[in-house]
């Protein structure tokens, strides 16, 4: 996918598992009417931000390169973002939350290229472009919270999912998709709605996914900074949003000191967040990110972290003790005293070694799982890994010697062995038998008949993660989606409407025009009665110039409010920018 867009150092990083997500932005194909909503919303935002928005947010505008007047080409973008580190690529809306977060970990920020319709000028569930541009491209440019944004997604992409992390995702994908696009019966947002309020509603214990990505939306997304009495608007969704970037500053959001305990806050995409966030400062926002980072079984590892991987259903790894790492769809744990003593894999399985796969433990060697002890030999106070040339040959830990452990939780294995492997510390971290036995009391865990034993080697889980270790050692490019964005129908009333938007913004650039600001005013009201923009450009251009045609522009828009009272407020706001522009 990357030939087919203008890279950049960072982008040529990516792994081919993450270019899977990326599109082409397609500029051209952004209508005059989708560049008048981008030119709406950003004036109103610039004007108003300016005053309740953290100070990043103006400078970034300008360092990110992204213009007020017209989407951002995302290639132009890129050539201004490697400046700072960064980079940004194309998407179809929602990505998978680990996808989204492992983009932030390579410095890459993921925009869905669509653009809001007019009718959803204020706010849309779906990802956009002016909520990724706009919202989260600015704020990067502060190093701080730049940081803080890479770390967030190279922790996040290791936390566990389950499945009904999964489901949440694509019923709000749906959702989104269908709210956004027009014409979609009310009676299918509905029941889209229903579906998901059912699944957040649910009661389940949150998964590591969905705790981290509650803390992506508090922070990232709906997130405050400074004192609760005076906080300022970082969070991307509250900066590209015209109406809750107002709501968010009024007494009827609580705001709340922000902590770990926003890790159990869920939330809605659907309505206005009736409670926000304030953090003091970017650090902090680190400080809470390693806090639950802690106590992620990544962190932890050990029986909780095994189990995790085991419910979750979906491939992940396991990290011994002495850094040997197993990958694959974990299915079993036998436990003693709290502790794993054993470990099994169905299916495909891959072993690593400081994220690269070990020479000859592909997914080939072990296509139908892998099984091992883990801990310590009964009755001998040194782990195998801790054990010198000398202790190995004491305990005929050596290449031809025939053994018969017994592990401390009752794990029997019986066996030749051929030879061992060790990392660059010297330690045993795998050891392959013949001719081997592996029992559990009275259950037979591994037979001579099934071929060669590789034993891992380690005291203990350190860590456990979602996904493998190395990204090569499985096929990962299998992404699909249930759903993709609906594109906006091309009438030929909606053409006309566009090449009159073509008009009015060429004659605002200096260009020449086919028609008058009349004409344009005259076919809008007698074609587009609905369409309101239109004409609050044309007073933009006339104010303090054409009495005539503003008496009849701002008598349009008044028609046009009495008939459509839920968008008055829209025209009202547009025309008092314009004024108090013409006073400065």
């Amino acid at each position: 996918m990357l030939d087919k867009i203008e890279s950049n150092a960072i982008l040529d990083r990516l792994p081919a598992h993450l270019q899977q997500y990326i599109k082409p932005q397609n500029y051209d194909d952004y209508t005059p009417v989708n560049h008048a909503v981008w030119r709406y919303v950003m004036r109103k935002n610039v004007d108003y931000l300016s005053k309740v928005a953290h100070e990043s947010y103006l400078d970034g505008l300008k360092q990110t390169g992204i213009s007020i007047d017209h989407i951002p080409n995302m290639y132009g973008m890129n050539r201004i973002l490697k400046e700072i580190g960064w980079a940004a690529v194309a998407v179809d809306g929602f990505i998978p939350p680990a996808a989204f977060m492992e983009f932030q970990a390579f410095n890459v920020l993921v925009i869905a290229s669509d653009i809001r319709q007019l009718e959803h000028i204020e706010y849309t569930p779906a990802p956009d472009i002016i909520h990724e541009g706009a919202g989260h491209a600015p704020i990067i440019a502060n190093p701080e919270y730049a940081e803080y944004l890479r770390r967030f997604g190279e922790i996040g992409c290791k936390a566990i999912s389950s499945a009904r992390d999964y489901e949440i995702y694509e019923a709000i994908r749906h959702l989104s998709i269908i709210k956004e696009a027009e014409d979609t019966p009310q009676e299918e947002i509905e029941a889209a709605e229903k579906k998901v309020d059912e699944l957040q509603n649910e009661t389940a214990e949150l998964s590591e996914m969905a705790q981290i990505r509650n803390l992506h939306w508090w922070t990232v997304e709906y997130g405050l900074i400074g004192t609760l009495k005076n906080p300022k608007i970082y969070g991307a969704g509250l900066l590209s949003s015209i109406g809750e970037s107002a709501w968010c500053m009024t007494d009827k959001v609580k705001k709340i000191p922000y902590s770990i305990e926003a890790c159990k806050q869920e939330f809605d995409i659907t309505k206005p967040q009736p409670q926000l966030y304030v953090t003091p400062d970017f650090a902090h926002l680190s400080l809470v990110l390693e806090e639950f980072a802690n106590k992620m079984a990544l962190r932890k590892g050990g029986l909780e972290g095994i189990q995790k991987l085991i419910d979750s259903k979906n491939l992940g790894t396991i990290e011994l003790s002495t850094g040997l790492q197993i990958s694959g769809d974990f299915s079993k744990v036998i436990e003693h005293e709290g502790n794993p003593i054993y470990i099994q894999t169905s299916g495909k399985t891959a072993l690593s070694h400081r994220e690269k796969e070990l020479v000859g433990h592909s997914i080939k060697k072990h296509p139908d799982g892998f099984g091992s002890p883990i801990g310590s030999l009964k009755g001998i106070n040194l782990a195998i890994e801790d054990m010198s040339p000398r202790d190995l040959r004491a305990y005929d830990i050596y290449e031809g010697e025939k053994i018969e452990f017994e592990f401390e939780g009752g794990i029997k294995v019986k066996g030749e062995i051929i030879t061992g492997t060790r990392n660059l510390q010297g330690k045993i971290i795998l050891i392959s038998l013949k001719d081997c036995i592996v029992t559990y009391g009275d259950e037979i865990l591994f037979k001579p008949e099934w071929g060669k034993y590789d034993m891992a080697i380690g005291k203990e889980i350190i860590s456990a993660f979602a996904g493998p270790a190395d990204n090569l050692s499985f096929d990962l490019i299998t992404h699909k989606t249930s759903s993709t964005t609906i594109k906006s129908k091309n009438t030929p009333e909606r053409e006309e409407l566009n090449s009159l938007y073509a008009s009015v913004r060429n004659i605002r650039q200096g260009k020449d025009a086919s028609f008058s600001l009349d004409a344009a005013l005259e076919l809008v009201q007698k074609h587009h009665p609905k369409d309101w923009l239109l004409s609050v450009e044309i007073y933009e251009l006339v104010v303090g110039k054409d009495e005539k045609l503003i008496k009849e522009v701002l008598s349009h828009l008044e028609d046009v409010k009495s008939r459509r009272p839920d968008i008055s407020h829209l025209i009202e706001g547009g025309i008092n920018l314009i004024d108090a522009q013409l006073v400065k």
